[in-house]
């Protein structure tokens, strides 16, 4: 039986233009290609879950235009209960702008708008689906005040809360005590702890630091070097998989979504890991945020 995730968090329509190198500022350089493509941290995240094979609940807020009405059609296409999206006037849908370069690289700006307007009182309207929840992963594409209305929710009903910082910001205490596990990337772990740079030997100390904030375990991402796991039972690096990236946008994002989707199936820490950093392997060899996202049969037999 599927266990079911709830994902509170942002929805985004991606304009995407394929770039030889990404441009410096002020510079005007012709792309090769334009896409237009459902994304969003908190959707790529649900719909990388789903695919993966859970039973996914998202909490989302779009506005009444033409891409909040796509998008949502997007999410039921795969399967993804979304009875709690809210739909709001006034505003436009989240809209992000995306360069992709030919090394796979890419520089991201956002417009947030409806996903602004996800509010506590919106996660609080929720409250019956969210108890029933296996496991509850935001990310903070919403405003922080709903992030803490959304921890709050699962720490009340006892329900492991996975919190991927990104995009990387200064974090309450408040927050970090009621965080199961983080999934910051290393720029993520600096902000938190209060680095302005770092090394690799600073890894470590970084995980230490969040488990002395009251965080239970940290996973720490290092994109295709893999992660830094610090938990109550293991301490150490675990290798990622190699392969020649086409596109790396929402690579952490299916990471998430694959490690929540494998810890509600309550495969052991390293093994939702690895199965979370397939997936994110895979994703980097295709175009797009959510068409990478890719699902679980092929996640498991993959061939590296």
């Amino acid at each position: 039986m599927k266990q079911k995730i709830i994902i509170a968090g942002s929805s985004n329509t991606d304009m995407v233009v394929k770039v030889p190198h990404i441009p410096a500022p002020g510079e005007t350089i012709l792309g090769s290609g334009f896409m237009t493509i459902s994304g969003g941290k908190g959707a790529n995240q649900a719909v990388a879950a789903a695919r993966a094979g859970a039973e996914v609940l998202f909490i989302a807020c779009v506005a009444d235009d033409a891409f909040g009405t796509q998008s949502v059609e997007h999410y039921k296409k795969d399967g993804i209960d979304t009875s709690c999206i809210k739909v709001t006037s006034g505003t436009h849908s989240g809209i992000a702008l995306i360069n992709v370069a030919d090394d796979g690289e890419n520089s991201i700006s956002v417009a947030p708008g409806a996903n602004s307007l996800l509010l506590p009182e919106d996660i609080q309207a929720c409250g019956k689906v969210l108890a029933d929840a296996k496991i509850v992963l935001t990310q903070l594409e919403i405003p922080m005040t709903t992030v803490l209305a959304v921890a709050k929710a699962a720490h009340s009903n006892n329900i492991p809360f996975i919190l991927n910082p990104a995009p990387g910001t200064e974090i309450p205490e408040e927050l970090l005590e009621m965080t199961t596990l983080i999934t910051p990337n290393e720029t993520e772990a600096a902000i938190i702890t209060g680095r302005d740079k770092f090394t690799e030997q600073d890894i470590p100390v970084m995980a230490g630091e969040l488990i002395n904030k009251g965080v239970q375990t940290v996973i720490l991402t290092l994109g295709s070097k893999g992660v830094f796991l610090k938990s109550a039972t293991f301490e150490g690096f675990i290798p990622g998989y190699q392969v020649k990236a086409v596109d790396t946008t929402a690579a952490g994002d299916v990471f998430n979504g694959a490690l929540a989707a494998a810890l509600a199936e309550e495969m052991p820490i390293k093994e939702a890991i690895d199965f979370a950093q397939r997936a994110a392997a895979i994703s980097v060899t295709r175009m797009g945020a959510q068409p990478s996202a890719p699902y679980g049969k092929e996640i498991k037999e993959y061939k590296f």
